[in-house]
């Protein structure tokens, strides 16, 4: 096996990292990201603390294979269930939330190329993620009205495009073998453009400054007039325009972060108790972990992280369902029942961060622990969309049977 990615049909550059294995099942999957969190956990609190950035242990998490497993079966891949992809997410989410949220884009491309590329376009793009190859995100944009609106520019010239204008919150753009770009075209319509990270007037800049998930380089992508072929424009606008699982797929791994966030929170919380908290002077105990209020809001955390975790997987099968056959129906469901899942995850990981120092005790907040990390990273994540919508579609739907608006944050 080759030791670098092939690039006979691709016009990005060749990257170093050994071509990936492919996962053959939902099973592997599982088992190779608990195998793989470990190496990610190890050093997590110094990356944080330090903004060291993760680019050591992204490579290894995008070559154990993990960033291949929904590419579709026809195409070579596992197609796993989207349930597993969330365990997989929420495994290394726990590990490190930042490198859980890298992929969070790659994976939304890799559906939005089921639903709109052709067939040359999945091919293609198909085959250089089974080996390995990362894709980034430039699609936010801070300057525009909301975010559903892109005031980048994609405009013919000649025989290729060119695409101008100005990303922000650009996760895994700095790490990207390849960078997707959101762009509206003269016609009116969103468009996905795959550009090199190289190419002249692409740049990529690390001012990722949020107090929490630190360390995704989540930065601005800045494009002058970049040369965009004519095969690397694919349009991203029908996974909308017709019911697709484009949306519940982007929400669904949103809510798997939060869900490794969550579970990470709770461990520490439940090592820190165990081992260096003290019991309250009125308790009569001789533990931290004998105290009854203490049990208590520990017993409330587990059953709020395992209703997340069971309203999830329900998800993933929901959104599986609207995958294999997309109507108007399976598609609101997916997104309800994501939705339901993001309001738990949201829900349980803030609670878990802010629970920890307060059952942990005043030494928990000593930076020698990196324990604030949970809720920062908790409160930054969660804040990607507004979850009290959340609860309006649910509520819309239960009352009037209004169907979600069909959008990447539904």
């Amino acid at each position: 096996m080759s030791s670098a990615l092939r690039t006979d049909d691709n016009h990005e550059a060749a990257v170093s990292r050994p071509v990936a294995p492919i996962i053959r099942d939902d099973a592997e999957a599982i088992q190779v990201a608990r195998a793989l969190a470990p190496d990610l956990a190890a050093g997590a609190i110094e990356r944080d603390q330090k903004r060291i950035l993760p680019r050591a242990e992204l490579d290894l998490f995008s070559s154990s294979g993990l960033w291949g497993i929904t590419v579709p079966r026809a195409y070579g891949g596992a197609d796993v269930s989207f349930a597993t992809l969330a365990e997989v997410i929420a495994t290394i989410s726990a590990a490190d939330p930042s490198i859980g949220q890298i992929p969070q884009n790659h994976f939304g491309v890799v559906e939005a190329l089921r639903v709109t590329a052709n067939e040359e376009q999945k091919r293609r793009f198909y085959r250089g993620v089974l080996e390995g190859r990362r894709f980034g995100n430039a699609f936010s944009e801070s300057g525009s009205k909301h975010a559903g609106i892109f005031d980048t520019k994609l405009v013919r010239d000649g025989e290729i495009y060119r695409v101008t204008g100005q990303k922000f919150y650009a996760t895994g753009a700095l790490f990207a073998d390849i960078i997707p770009i959101a762009a509206t075209a003269e016609d009116g319509n969103a468009y996905l453009v795959f550009a090199d990270p190289k190419a002249p007037g692409l740049t990529v800049t690390d001012n990722w400054s949020g107090f929490g998930q630190r360390t995704t380089a989540s930065g601005a992508v800045t494009l002058d007039h970049v040369a965009i072929a004519a095969r690397d424009v694919v349009p991203a606008y029908l996974g909308y325009d017709q019911p697709s699982a484009n949306g519940p797929v982007s929400q669904i791994i949103q809510a798997a972060v939060d869900l490794g966030i969550a579970r990470a929170a709770i461990a520490d919380t439940i090592d820190f108790v165990r081992t260096r908290s003290r019991p309250w002077v009125d308790s009569g105990r001789e533990t931290a972990a004998e105290d009854p209020y203490t049990i208590a809001a520990v017993g409330d955390l587990v059953i709020r992280l395992h209703a997340a975790e069971a309203i999830l997987a329900l998800a993933g099968t929901s959104v599986d369902a609207a995958i294999a056959e997309a109507t108007e129906q399976t598609v609101a469901a997916a997104s309800l029942k994501v939705a339901e899942a993001k309001v738990l995850t949201t829900e349980i990981a803030l609670l878990a961060g802010n629970k920890l120092h307060e059952l942990a005790g005043t030494r928990s907040t000593l930076q020698q622990h990196g324990l604030d990390r949970h809720w920062r990273n908790a409160r930054t994540h969660t804040l990607h969309d507004p979850v009290r919508w959340k609860f309006a579609l649910i509520g819309n739907h239960t009352l009037n049977g209004v169907l979600p608006p069909r959008h990447p944050w539904n």
